[in-house]
């Protein structure tokens, strides 16, 4: 359980006079709820989790996964998130009937709840309050589930009192959510899952995963042989010898079994997965394969004509068809500029093909609309809109009957640098993109300057919004955590209006910082719980011998007493010398019980490294590592950055690495053993930073801020390549 703001009081009350006075509840998304204005029930009353037993095996079978979890699966996971986030341990049972103070998990009736287009919805649900508890009653389990994010939400912004009421809620369009660029950037399994599990505490459930693409085939520039040899990739790993060859990346790949527990995570928490296999454009990885197939004017397109081009799509698609468990697969499509008919065949074959062989419906990007003189897209193909240079998704496709997905680039993110677009969502934009009122933003606004560009709010063929995050400038641009700050505020933001919620930018503001640091299922922050601003402190005089006995073994080790507070303590099998430091080897380390530490920090350290390798892990961690390569270097998400300086041997000194923002310093004094480790910003020493060195379509650079997690978990040991004496360790949430 995470401690609650203090300042949640007040946000409780203005939240709870909203929801008596507004009839909705002040939440992301805001939940339509008349209060009785006669009492309210504190969710510290709880004492079970109630399913229905009509109902515990039921599942939505309505939705956009193959695999949705039944009622009594998302009951699980809702009891783990109540005891996590609110420190409630309530049993789970299944009977008839609700029991005092239970929260009752059930199914109502689905033909009430409707989407903006008065179209039925499974994710729809009823919230009703009272002095014996709370009753959940969705259109399928997956509408319940919306339902106890709002009973989360409401405990967290209302001082775990909920106002005594009733409340019938539905999200305005069937698929919200977001969209990774994992095919310039690989992003692993974990980080994923604890984005499913931020975007559905928002109440969106759809995570589209861009799979394989290239950087930018720049052809002022490259000759056909460094477009050849120019980076691309295909992030989905199979042993299939029809596929040998086409990924060259294994080891930042997705196996069958990865990509499994990847949907299967996500949609435990309502979210499905959609993939998006890229092609006939942006297609470099597989011309590199093929090159027979490239177009010869732009290799990073295929030669939709060449009779193997086609019939190697297929087998890519027949290899991974089977592993994707929604009912829509995205082809790409995007930004193909040969022949527009061409174009239009080879996705009409694979919309066929992809049908005969799953059942599956596909989506493309737009880029060629229809016309007259064309043979058109089929009509059942829908399409993700993205920039009115491509197309007007209003007047090309939906009067044309065509079902269309809002991604314009009016919320478009480039990590870390772009000419064109911003690093993080523009969620100001949410608060007046409507140009027809200039009020809020919703999923049926294409254009934020134009009302003639937009349909009706009510409009059947808007399917909902999908913001994509793209990763221009590839894999050593950014860390993984970085596409997570580029979406931190976005997210919430985006998930009201894309749920058809309404809040004010002043609501949301409130609303935010209270739910952000609690969402469950995740610690994207790397957030570390402390009762001041000093995480721990390790001094080697703080130590207390051990000896442990097994019927195999016998060995001593010596705990490190954490002399911050919060009891963190450390330990390690090494030696005290004479002085009473730790004498670092490779037969020893000191470890911790924590592993990294996200914005913002300082982690100090006070050693003397006496002998060190070409590449010395210094501290290692689950997201970093602190290395000598000779140069200081933090090598993180598969990636060196270094500085231009080193660390002297056999000299005390004090090091000290500083995650401030989105940028990571270094900082290096020499010292003596008795002194102390300097309080936090007190070091007289210069602050150098850490950059990365970003390739701007092979015509320039550019050097910019990286955000690096402090690594925790481990100093010295086997493989780690120096020795030397540790005298102090500390970590401070200060910067």
């Amino acid at each position: 359980m995470r401690t609650i703001p203090v300042h949640t009081c007040l946000v409780w009350l203005t939240l709870l006079f909203n929801a008596v006075l507004g009839a909705r509840l002040v939440g992301i998304p805001t939940v339509p709820f008349t209060a009785s204005n006669d009492g309210s029930y504190s969710i510290k009353s709880l004492k079970a989790v109630v399913i229905d037993s009509k109902f515990a095996e039921s599942r939505d079978e309505a939705g956009q996964t193959l695999i949705p979890p039944s009622l009594r699966d998302f009951a699980k996971t809702f009891a783990d998130d109540l005891r996590k986030t609110l420190g409630l341990h309530v049993g789970i049972s299944v009977a008839r009937k609700a029991t005092p103070d239970s929260i009752f998990l059930t199914l109502g009736d689905a033909a009430k709840y409707t989407d903006v287009s008065g179209a039925q919805t499974s994710e729809g649900y009823t919230l009703s309050v009272g002095s014996a508890g709370i009753v959940i009653a969705g259109a399928s389990p997956l509408g319940v589930w919306w339902g106890t994010r709002t009973v989360l939400q409401q405990a967290l912004l209302s001082d775990s009192s909920l106002p005594y009421g009733k409340g019938d809620d539905a999200p305005g369009w069937k698929t919200r959510g977001m969209m990774l660029d994992a095919a310039r950037h690989y992003y692993p399994p974990k980080f994923i899952i604890e984005m499913c599990s931020y975007m559905s505490f928002f109440k969106q459930n759809t995570f589209q995963l861009h799979l394989s693409d290239n950087l930018y085939n720049n052809l002022g520039i490259y000759t056909r042989e460094r477009s050849l040899q120019l980076d691309a990739w295909f992030r989905l790993w199979s042993d299939s010898e029809e596929l040998a060859g086409l990924n060259q990346h294994k080891n930042e790949s997705y196996t069958k079994e990865q990509f499994d527990q990847i949907q299967s995570a996500c949609a435990s928490r309502g979210v499905t997965i959609i993939p998006e296999i890229e092609a006939p454009g942006h297609a470099l990885r597989i011309v590199q394969w093929k090159p027979e197939l490239g177009l010869e004017s732009d290799l990073s397109l295929l030669n939709i004509s060449h009779p193997d081009t086609i019939p190697t799509m297929k087998t890519i698609w027949s290899t991974f068809l089977d592993w994707f468990q929604s009912k829509t697969v995205h082809i790409g499509a995007d930004e193909y500029t040969g022949d527009a008919n061409e174009y239009n065949r080879f996705v009409n074959e694979m919309a066929d093909y992809i049908y005969q062989e799953s059942g599956k419906s596909i989506r493309i990007w737009g880029t060629f609309p229809p016309k007259p003189e064309y043979d058109n897209v089929y009509e059942n193909i829908s399409v993700q809109h993205w920039a009115f240079f491509e197309d007007n998704p209003y007047h090309d496709y939906i009067l044309n009957n065509y079902s269309v997905l809002n991604s314009d680039d009016t919320y478009y993110t480039v990590n870390k640098w772009s000419g064109s677009y911003p690093q993080v969502v523009n969620i100001a934009r949410t608060f007046n993109g409507n140009p027809a009122t200039g009020g809020i933003w919703q999923p049926y606004v294409f254009d934020t300057k134009n009302a003639e560009n937009n349909p009706e709010r009510t409009n059947a063929l808007v399917l909902g919004a999908v913001t994509p995050l793209w990763n221009d400038y590839g894999t050593n641009a950014t860390v993984f955590s970085e596409a997570y700050y580029a979406w931190r505020d976005g997210i919430p933001a985006l998930g009201d209006k894309q749920w058809g919620g309404d809040l004010s930018e002043s609501e949301f503001s409130s609303a935010f910082s209270t739910l952000q640091p609690f969402a469950p299922g995740q610690n994207l922050d790397r957030a570390i719980p402390s009762a001041s601003s000093t995480i721990f402190t390790y001094t080697s005089k703080s130590t207390q011998k051990g000896e442990h006995f097994t019927p195999f073994a016998t060995w001593k080790t010596t705990a490190v007493r954490d002399q911050s507070g919060n009891g963190y303590d450390a330990s390690t099998n090494c030696p005290l010398t004479a002085e009473s430091t730790l004498s670092i080897n490779s037969t020893c380390s000191l470890k911790t019980p924590l592993s990294s530490k996200g914005r913002d920090y300082t982690l100090s350290l006070k050693l003397r490294i006496d002998e060190a390798g070409k590449d010395a892990t210094i501290v290692s961690g689950t997201d970093s590592s602190l290395m000598l390569t000779p140069n200081l270097t933090l090598f993180a998400s598969g990636n060196y950055y270094r500085l231009n300086s080193t660390i002297a041997t056999g000299k005390w000194i004090n090091l000290s690495i500083i995650g401030r923002g989105n940028q990571t310093f270094a900082s290096v004094q020499e010292t003596s053993l008795d002194e102390p480790l300097p309080e936090v910003g007190s070091m007289a020493a210069t602050e150098q930073e850490f950059l990365a060195i970003l390739g701007i379509n092979g015509a320039s650079f550019v050097w910019a801020p990286i955000a690096i997690e402090a690594p925790l978990k481990q100093v010295g040991g086997a493989g780690f390549g120096w020795t030397g004496e540790l005298a102090a360790m500390s970590l401070s949430s200060e910067a």
